[in-house]
């Protein structure tokens, strides 16, 4: 299954908030994260930049969900907007990460 790697950018001072909301992250969201096939979904926090690694595995094929459009997902880009950089939709600010090792 393809891993899809990419970071994102906390606000100053946002960290606890941020682990706060993904330690109680909302049961609909989760179903509606694997209905779209991801699966093995990690974030990591660089303390000296503020930067967010996330890496998680999902089919090409997300089962025709388009997460971007889901209500679900639309409320909680709302929700994380105050802690971390977005775009005037509320959607997380992404950069993609290129694979440069790995060893099996």
């Amino acid at each position: 299954m393809p891993i899809h790697a990419f970071r994102m950018q906390l606000k100053p001072g946002m960290l606890a908030r941020y682990r706060a909301a993904h330690d109680a992250i909302w049961p609909d969201l989760t179903a509606l994260l694997r209905s779209a096939g991801i699966a093995d979904y990690s974030i990591f926090h660089d303390a000296q930049s503020d930067a967010l690694f996330a890496i998680l595995t999902r089919p090409d094929d997300d089962g025709g969900v388009d997460l971007a459009a889901h209500p679900i997902m639309r409320r909680w880009w709302h929700a994380m907007a105050p802690l971390m950089e977005t775009h005037p939709d509320d959607s997380p600010c992404q950069w993609p990460l290129e694979r440069v090792f790995h060893l099996p």
